[in-house]
């Protein structure tokens, strides 16, 4: 005890979000947020595009269970479909 203040380390963790794919939690850094542009799912690795975002774990499994189960378009209100072109590029190359 340091001056009649406990002291404990404080512990800080960063905000959690749910990836559209496999449906679990996880800190916003190990996720990418998506937004829909011009009919197309682009990536937002700045966190900085205006509009709805959704988080997707980067790793080809979440990205087709997203695809199957059109989480992405529902989570980002899109009617139709969304080219996944951007996100399929930046998910191989990992």
């Amino acid at each position: 005890m340091v001056g009649g203040v406990h002291s404990s380390p404080v512990r800080v963790s960063a905000p959690q979000r749910m990836c559209v794919g496999c449906r679990g939690r996880a800190d916003v850094t190990d996720l990418i947020r998506v937004v829909a542009v011009a009919g197309s799912a682009r990536p937002d690795p700045s966190r900085r595009l205006p509009g709805r975002g959704a988080h997707l774990h980067l790793n080809p499994q979440c990205l087709s269970r997203a695809q199957r189960s059109r989480g992405l378009e529902r989570a980002l209100r899109v009617e139709g479909s969304l080219d996944l072109a951007l996100l399929q590029q930046l998910i191989g190359e990992r």
